[in-house]
């Protein structure tokens, strides 16, 4: 302590002269003391202070030269709270049960969520088991709102499809406008990891991988019923007017190991690339147009149909003789209307239940076909007579079903509970014998509209002219209108003729020929025409 005051206390006496202590008294020298006492203790004090500011950094934050803290410094505390951090961490999983974690978890999420100006929605692809149908006119939506400026697209050719379609890649985001209300679309995307599938090959397993893909829909709190109501409804509307622009046609047909399949795997499906419409088909003008006129008005007439209490279906029934276009009629019905064809062959099912779960794997905006229905019903017929004749117990050996459609299962698939399982339906029923067919089918609910399919007409020869040969005036066609008039030919004969050749002259004389030739006499045929019940 002497050593650290000595330097102070010279520096005080030197500043005091020496007549100063020759006039000073006792009391005096005593004050004296006490003073050079307090002044030894502050410099001290004083001297602390400087060696205590001299070992720790200063940090100095000035507005006016932008003085920030040192980097040094920033990666210490930096390090100090990852630290800190992963303390906790460890002792919260060491000591604090998974439950309680996940519990604090929820509700500190909860607590940032609840500060913020946005929610999100989820829009799942399957819904359990089942396709979610709003993910799917989701996907539809916003594939004609992909911006330029996206930097990656899935594209995707479908199978059975001829259209490319596109879509937003995984973590990608874009923006729509509805209404003036900005909403966000993000596509997530998640993979699990890859499982062995129970009862296959150990040497060769078979691996099954799962991914799982929503959509997340963010936007305004405040927007929310204006998302829900309306906007929901809007996307809906959008993607169905886009999904019948894609639509590819198609024809579907009877599995033939549908029996230990699903109900859905009951119809296999090709594309339906039929080229007839009701400009080429060969048709009376005015036939086709009543036929345009009734299937638009079925298609308009949704709100009546459940006004009135009916399905929302129509029936037609085509009868004519063989190669009169009742096969074009029908594909040029499903390109008019934009409908899947289902062709059912009533004599490949094995009774009433199948025809009904048939009838519900079904979809709707289609035509449902029953050809020669006639035949099927009179095979049925045959069927049950031979085993109602068979000695008991003998069919238990011969491949025969042991039920078979009844007509009354029929008209319950016409009319009955189970035509109400679907919409923008219909029914199509063709045959060559009307005669043949059993009143009850023919009734108004069941048959609504009866078109008959009849030999080729004048009208009807200027459509295949113009359809085979490109022309619509020739010397050689007033003659032949005139032979049409009192000879019976079908189209198909009559177009089978006309591409016999490649020249018009040769081709119009031989179809002269053939139209001369003498014909057996046939029973008079009615007029071609539309019948409404």
């Amino acid at each position: 302590m002497l050593a650290t005051t000595t330097p102070f206390l010279d520096r005080t006496l030197r500043h005091i002269k020496p007549q100063t202590f020759a006039s000073f008294s006792l009391s005096k020298s005593s004050k004296l003391f006490h003073h050079l006492l307090h002044s030894v203790t502050v410099g001290k004090k004083q001297q602390q202070q400087q060696m205590d500011t001299a070992r720790k950094p200063t940090i100095v934050f000035n507005a006016n030269n932008n003085q920030y803290p040192s980097a040094k410094l920033i990666f210490s505390a930096a390090a100090s709270v990852a630290a800190t951090a992963m303390l906790i961490r460890s002792v919260a999983k060491d000591f604090v049960p998974l439950e309680l974690r996940d519990y604090i978890i929820f509700k500190i999420k909860n607590l940032i969520l609840s500060f913020r100006s946005e929610i999100t929605l989820i829009i799942e692809e399957f819904d359990g088991l089942n396709e979610n149908l709003l993910y799917k006119a989701a996907e539809l939506y916003l594939e004609p709102t992909i911006p330029p400026g996206t930097k990656r697209i899935k594209l995707a050719l479908p199978k059975r499809q001829g259209k490319i379609s596109f879509s937003l890649e995984s973590n990608e985001q874009i923006v729509d406008n509805f209404n003036g209300v900005q909403v966000k679309w993000r596509l997530v995307s998640k993979n699990f990891p890859p499982k062995n599938i129970p009862g296959s090959d150990p040497y060769n397993p078979l691996l099954l991988t799962t991914e799982a893909r929503f959509f997340e829909l963010s936007f305004h709190k405040k927007h929310k019923e204006t998302i829900l109501n309306n906007y929901m409804q809007h996307i809906l509307e959008i993607s169905k007017e886009l999904e019948e622009k894609k639509k590819t046609l198609k024809l579907f047909t009877l599995k033939s190991d549908r029996y230990s399949g699903r109900i859905g795997d009951m119809w296999q499906a090709l594309n339906l690339d039929h080229p007839a419409t009701f400009q080429t088909l060969v048709m009376d003008s005015d036939l086709k147009r009543k036929i345009m006129l009734d299937l638009d008005r079925f298609m308009k007439r949704k709100e009546y149909y459940k006004r009135v209490g009916k399905a929302w279906k129509r029936g037609y029934l085509l009868f004519g003789p063989p190669g009169t276009g009742k096969s074009s009629l029908i594909a040029a019905m499903a390109n008019y209307l934009n409908f899947d064809v289902y062709d059912l062959e009533l004599t490949e099912i094995k009774g009433d239940s199948e025809l009904r779960k048939l009838l519900i794997s079904t979809g709707n905006k289609s035509i449902i076909v029953v050809e020669d229905i006639d035949c099927s019903l009179e095979f049925q017929d045959r069927l049950a007579q031979t085993l109602a004749m068979m000695p008991q117990g003998l069919h238990r050996h011969m491949q025969v079903p042991q039920q078979q459609m009844t007509l009354s299962g029929l008209l319950n698939f016409i009319d009955g509970l189970w035509s109400s399982c679907g919409d923008e339906r219909i029914i199509v029923f063709t045959t060559n014998h009307k005669d043949r067919l059993d009143p009850a089918l023919l009734r108004p609910g069941r048959i609504d509209v009866q078109i008959h399919m009849s030999y080729i007409t004048p009208c009807g020869f200027k459509m295949l002219a113009s359809n085979y040969l490109g022309i619509t005036e020739h010397p050689q066609l007033l003659e032949i209108e005139e032979l049409l008039k009192t000879t019976k030919v079908t189209p198909a004969e009559v177009g089978e003729l006309l591409m016999k050749d490649e020249g018009t002259e040769k081709v119009l004389q031989g179809l002269i020929q053939f139209l001369q030739t003498p014909l057996s006499d046939a029973a008079a045929e009615p007029q071609p025409g539309m019948s409404q019940q």
